[in-house]
């Protein structure tokens, strides 16, 4: 028995009033994984290398040094 069939046949004995938080549970791993795209894992690499530029401050004063104000 594989390992989907076997849930499914977990699925048929769990009472109605309980179905709720497994169908929740299972919503959230029917999410597929993510692969970063280039420019994402470019990013993560220059931060992981020491690179970057980190921020601190209001976002009114990052979205002005973003635009040169």
């Amino acid at each position: 028995m594989s390992s989907r069939e076997f849930a499914k046949s977990l699925i048929d004995q769990i009472p109605e009033s309980r179905l709720f938080y497994v169908i929740s549970y299972l919503q959230g791993a029917a999410v597929p994984d993510e692969t970063p795209n280039a420019g994402t894992q470019e990013a993560i690499a220059e931060l992981d290398s020491g690179g970057g530029h980190s921020f601190r401050g209001s976002t009114q004063d990052l979205f002005a040094e973003l635009t040169g104000e």
